[in-house]
């Protein structure tokens, strides 16, 4: 099975503090001099009478220079290469951690009164410099909203305030209630659940349960002006436009998400796993593509190229694509049945899929890769980019990416596998690496994203399918949404006049 196994393994967390946001491992015990910021705005300051009324609303608020430097760290590798540096991207903002929705709504009436930025902050586990407060001003730190407030068991829906951590949602509604949310991102143990929902994210058994989106029905936001609004309700509906999702997916741009109502999956009690190699990367999308369009949803369907197949799996002449599925035997079996067919049938050699699958299993929550890299050599630099295309456009979004990172001076090797799969379109997730002179790591790893960038926008495919945007795209928002971009920002002058809520995110001007 999956989501049992998963959960077993998932909880052997290493260095992780359970509950609490983790410090990448390339982070310095004392932050890097603050000489200069490189990747921040103007900074805002909060005076000293505004910290007063801050302390007065809240649980507590961090000044000191090395805090705030702490507890804003996220793990984007643009991060580490400015903090490593000796630039840290944080160094004019004070941290306010709140436990309630009302403190969240006195601080952002506080914050509008004053004008002051507020970025919202939690288990900064992104790494698209979403949560960096560039422009300074209040780092709302919402981890305190850790309580799981009710549950409707004919329904199958819970609500629970936004701040409790991954992991400890799952435990919970498996041991309490038999359930499972079916999201397993490889931070789930690293992340908050408003987190998942602000950030658009998935997990990796999407295919089977969804994408975040898909597993909300309800929400509470606080907005600028500190007014609360409840949103959503049920799964269906046909009263206008579904005005929650402008905030699942806003990175915390249009309001501060308090309190979430996620529909949940009964636990499973049966699974299966197999594996086929395939000759070519595009044999394996054809076979990920006919197996979804002949019905067959199974929870992970994941085609590796033969340099991650052989990183990952020892399996360096074949493109590997591994599936998995749970639920009731019988609809496991039929989407099994499916996927077998189409294998063979696109001439896939059938591998071990016990050593796959459990090989799968034991490295699919690692991460700081770029750290490790990072720790043999200090000019090494590394992360991934993960888009989604229509099936159409795929073969050629592959081949043409990895091409162009390999252009790139410096880079090491490109690479990608198939993370999530939909009737129509699937995404693909790359892996960058470079070497170069420490002085020049941040002018790599501009040039590669940039690179890769381009062949997504001139094959019309979206530049992010779960990762958001940050900082990271925010350049590209403006190109890849067109005249989409001015409604964005009319929608964000309407809800956020001042321009207050996490400045320079989504490619909004502040």
């Amino acid at each position: 099975m999956i989501s049992k196994e998963a959960v077993k393994r998932g909880y052997n967390r290493g260095n992780y503090t359970v509950g609490a946001p983790t410090q990448p491992a390339w982070a310095p015990e004392t932050p890097a001099p603050a000489e200069r910021a490189s990747l921040a705005f103007a900074a805002t300051p909060v005076p000293e009478a505004v910290l007063a009324q801050l302390r007065d609303a809240s649980d507590e608020v961090i000044t000191d220079q090395a805090g705030v430097i702490h507890g804003t760290r996220d793990w984007w590798a643009r991060t580490m290469v400015a903090e490593t540096s000796g630039e840290p991207a944080v160094i004019d903002a004070v941290i306010v951690k709140v436990s309630t929705e009302e403190q969240v709504q006195g601080v952002m009436r506080i914050a509008s009164e004053h004008g002051i930025p507020v970025t919202v902050s939690a288990g900064r586990s992104n790494v698209t410099g979403a949560a960096l407060p560039l422009a300074g001003g209040i780092v709302l730190d919402v981890c305190g909203l850790d309580k799981l407030v009710s549950w409707d068991e004919q329904s199958q829906i819970v609500e629970v305030e936004a701040g409790m951590f991954g992991d400890l949602f799952e435990e919970m509604i498996q041991r309490d209630f038999g359930m499972t949310m079916g999201h397993w991102p490889s931070s789930y143990a690293i992340s908050t659940v408003g987190g998942w929902v602000a950030c658009r994210g998935a997990g990796q058994l999407s295919t089977r349960y969804g994408k975040i989106e898909d597993m909300v029905v309800g929400l509470d936001v606080v907005l600028a002006s500190g007014e609360k609004v409840t949103l959503g309700g049920t799964a269906r509906a046909a009263v206008g436009p579904d005005l929650m999702q402008l905030f699942i997916g806003s990175e915390g741009v249009l309001g501060v998400i308090t309190r979430i109502r996620f529909k949940l999956e009964r636990l499973p009690d049966y699974g299966r796993a197999i594996a086929y190699g395939f000759d070519s990367f595009s044999d394996g999308l054809e076979a990920c593509r006919l197996i979804m369009q002949e019905g067959a949803t199974p929870g992970a369907l994941r085609l590796y190229d033969a340099l991650e197949s052989g990183l990952q799996f020892d399996e360096p002449e074949r493109h590997v694509l591994l599936i998995a599925d749970e639920g009731p035997q019988g609809l496991v079996d039929a989407g099994m049945a499916i996927a077998e067919d189409v294998c063979r049938r696109i001439g896939g050699a059938e591998l071990d899929s016990d050593a796959i699958f459990e090989r799968w299993l034991d490295t699919r929550y690692l991460t700081g890769k770029s750290a490790e890299g990072f720790k043999k050599s200090p000019g090494f630099v590394a992360d991934t980019l993960e888009m989604i295309g229509r099936w159409r456009d795929l073969p050629a979004i592959y081949d043409e990416v990895v091409e162009a990172l390999q252009q790139v001076p410096g880079t090491l090797a490109g690479s990608a596998h198939q993370s999530h799969a939909y009737v129509d379109s699937a995404c693909l997730y790359f892996s960058l690496r470079g070497e170069v002179a420490v002085e020049d790591r941040a002018d790599w790893y501009q040039a590669a994203w940039d690179a890769a960038n381009a062949v997504i926008i001139r094959h019309g495919a979206t530049l992010s399918h779960h990762h958001g945007v940050g900082l990271l795209r925010a350049r590209f928002m403006e190109p890849s949404l067109q005249g989409g971009f001015e409604v964005l920002q009319t929608v964000k002058r309407a809800l956020d006049p001042q321009g207050i809520l996490n400045p320079g995110k989504l490619g909004l001007a502040r």
